[in-house]
């Protein structure tokens, strides 16, 4: 199983739970002023259009044709991210040259009403669900307004003005968008771009197939219908896809479930490193998302931090729970759990294998003193630099049989006099940062164990 196919159920689980979820009362909010506006905007557009007595008479049947066409696409949801599309561009694009353009935009919410309305009916998504229409519903103001500025109501329409539609249908998804998740508390602006870019690029390539229907239905008005197979094939490989995310989503648990397993193993033989490896965790997600780490790095930060100490299995209780210093003898034995906890986690397969390295360079020095290997500087992986710099922390704000914790500004001092030697600056720098920004999520040096030290 490839690292990009667990990132994918993370964020296909993500994906499943927003459309099975209700909306809080901020998103409500959020929903009914965009919305709203939304509807303000397309009412002021129809009215404008009727009394300038630029938008023909609508043909009931050609209307309903095209309603029915968008709510169908827009329950083929084909999953993108952390969210899905719908191919609606396919429908839509004919459509604002088939019906009058002062209407458009409000026969689009129609429509994607509904196709949300049997879905509701039959329980699968909450009535509150319904909410979130006029919003999504922005896309089909921009186009419609450059097309009635431009006095150009034919799909034979200079390019430019073609472009420009295109680019208003985008302008006008991504405000919404953004002045939504502003409102709600979501994603930032950034993290938006890269979710929506992917979607873009759908409905851009989507264009051109239903500009060519465009085209046609100007001698046939039916030619709408020729989309229908094209609907059926990604109906299908929709269905196919989520059914594989879904698999992926179960596999994905079935790791973490794997790794809390083997968290209970350890802490069964030492409630120490137990509860040791969960404070390790915190700090270590911290600093990966103060260095900005992506979804994937991210996520093996968590299970190497989680697992970094695995390998003690391995190890003799008698020396693991040694009251006192350890001798040289059991000092190397020891140091063989990293070598352990890499074997056990290249047995569990897939991206655990990339979590067994972090695991197991996770006592490597950044001067190249540490051990297994030796390895020095950059050729430490960062996750692996992350979990040794946390761990050690951790450690030094716990008191053992044989010392005291340190405060929590002690044992800073420690880590950054260390770092360049022992640890990566750049790490010790973020770690820092994090813990001054906030001690309430730094470890608290109240706890006591005993055990034998697995310090650098």
């Amino acid at each position: 199983m490839s690292a990009y196919a667990i990132i994918e159920s993370e964020r296909a689980r993500t994906s499943f739970l927003r459309q099975a979820q209700g909306i809080d009362a901020a998103e409500r909010w959020g929903e009914l002023i965009v919305g709203g506006g939304f509807v303000c905007a397309a009412v002021a557009l129809a009215v404008a259009s009727g009394m300038r007595g630029a938008d023909e008479a609508l043909s009931p049947a050609l209307g309903a044709l095209y309603v029915v066409g968008v709510a169908v696409a827009g329950r083929i949801r084909i999953d993108v991210g952390s969210g899905f599309t719908v191919p609606t561009q396919a429908v839509f694009v004919p459509m604002l040259f088939a019906l009058p353009l002062g209407l458009v935009p409000l026969l689009v919410a129609l429509a994607l009403a509904l196709g949300m309305t049997p879905a509701v009916l039959g329980g699968r998504e909450p009535p509150s669900r319904l909410l979130t229409v006029p919003a999504n519903s922005w896309f089909a103001l921009g186009p419609s307004l450059v097309l009635v500025l431009a006095h150009d109501h034919s799909p034979t329409a200079g390019p430019a003005v073609l472009v420009l539609a295109l680019a208003a249908q985008f302008a006008c998804d991504f405000t919404a968008s953004a002045v939504r998740e502003r409102m709600c508390g979501g994603i930032s602006t950034r993290e938006l771009i890269g979710e929506v870019g992917e979607v873009y690029l759908i409905d851009a390539a989507l264009a051109p197939l239903g500009l060519a229907v465009a085209l046609a239905a100007v001698e046939h008005s039916w030619a709408v219908l020729l989309i229908a197979p094209l609907f059926a094939i990604l109906r299908i490989f929709s269905k196919e896809r989520r059914a594989r995310l879904e698999q992926l989503i179960e596999l994905g648990d079935a790791y973490r479930g794997t790794a809390l397993v083997l968290g209970d193993v350890v802490e069964a033989d030492d409630a120490y490193t137990g509860e040791h490896c969960r404070g390790v965790v915190r700090l270590a997600l911290g600093v990966a998302q103060e260095l900005g780490l992506d979804a994937h790095r991210r996520r093996n930060v968590e299970f190497g931090a989680l697992l970094h100490d695995v390998g003690k299995i391995a190890v003799p209780k008698e020396i693991i729970n040694k009251p006192g210093k350890l001798d040289e003898r059991e000092w190397e034995i020891i140091k063989t759990h990293t070598i352990e906890g890499q074997r056990m986690l290249e047995r569990v397969g897939g991206f655990m294998r990339e979590v067994g390295e972090i695991v197991r360079s996770s006592h490597e020095r950044w001067d190249g003193t540490g051990y297994p290997d030796g390895l020095r500087g950059a050729a430490i992986p960062l996750e692996a630099r992350i979990v040794s710099a946390c761990d050690a922390l951790n450690a030094m704000t716990t008191t053992r049989s044989y010392r005291r914790a340190m405060s929590l500004p002690d044992a800073l001092a420690e880590l950054t006099r260390c770092a360049d030697t022992q640890f990566d600056p750049q790490v010790v720098e973020a770690l820092a940062k994090l813990v001054r920004r906030d001690p309430a999520g730094a470890p608290a040096p109240t706890r006591t164990a005993a055990g034998a030290s697995l310090g650098q």
